[in-house]
């Protein structure tokens, strides 16, 4: 009886949680007129609003920036987490203690206090109006260096040793036996990074003014309160549905992995 309590209240919970999810995938199908409905189901749906997102922006080429700038931003992020995870578990230098404590503090200034001087460099640089001012900013995270550290402390001595005696160096020890155990760290640091680049619409609006190059959310933003809707609520969720359904796959997708990222690594040490 107390184990069919706790399921019937999970259940209800996330009924109630995933029901607006729902209904705006399904008020994308109704007309205008329908839309205001509150049940899921309507007697007629149509494709209506789809096509009016499809013909007045370049959806695709948006969603195929957005892909290739967080894929991107995610390798990196994951590359040079786990790199320099690594340094700060393993190896003895004399400032890793200082390092750490920089990375630290890097993680409490607020985005907008370096988003100027940022935006300085890319027209310095000349990469506005390039995939590189969206690339480069990210390729670091001081969240991935953290959590690559504490999955890496966890990891046996013992592993490390042996494989010196191998004649292993430090790379070989990192990319053959660390990263092939760090499975759920790294799906964690991914799906992350990619939500954060993904959704990301300030940054963009900044440095990004040609239209070919816009990523979906920036497209979507513009979209929306730019006037091309006109007014419209069921285009503006058509286009927000196809901006959220990758996000919502891909953590459905790897969810085992990072719930058991979240329980194994923790933040001890």
């Amino acid at each position: 009886m107390k184990k069919f309590v706790v399921y019937l209240v999970l259940i209800v919970g996330g009924v109630i949680f995933f029901y607006p999810f729902l209904w705006m995938i399904m008020a994308t199908f109704r007309s205008e007129i329908d839309i205001g409905y509150p049940g899921l189901f309507v007697k007629s749906l149509t494709l209506h609003n789809y096509e009016i997102v499809f013909k007045r922006i370049p959806i695709l080429r948006a969603l195929f920036n957005s892909l290739f700038v967080s894929l991107s931003v995610t390798a990196s992020v994951i590359f040079f987490g786990s790199v320099v995870g690594y340094a700060l578990s393993r190896l003895k230098f004399k400032i890793k203690g200082l390092i750490l404590g920089v990375i630290l503090f890097t993680m409490v200034i607020p985005f907008q206090i370096t988003l100027i001087p940022m935006y300085i460099l890319m027209v310095k640089f000349g990469w506005v109006d390039t995939y590189l001012a969206l690339i480069v900013p990210g390729m670091i995270s001081s969240f991935g260096i953290l959590l690559f550290r504490q999955f890496f402390l966890d990891i046996p001595q013992d592993l490390i040793d042996a494989a010196r005696i191998d004649g292993c160096n430090d790379f070989q020890i990192l990319f053959k036996i660390f990263l092939p155990l760090s499975k759920p760290v790294m799906i964690t640091v991914g799906i992350f990074s990619f939500m954060a680049t993904w959704n990301d619409v300030l940054w963009p609006m900044l440095v990004i003014r040609t239209r070919e190059l816009m990523t979906m959310p920036q497209l979507v933003t513009l979209f929306s309160i730019g006037g091309e809707a006109e007014g419209q609520l069921g285009p503006q969720l058509a286009a927000t549905t196809l901006l959220a359904l990758p996000i919502v796959v891909a953590y459905a997708f790897f969810q085992r992995y990072f719930i058991e990222s979240m329980a194994t690594t923790g933040l001890k040490g």
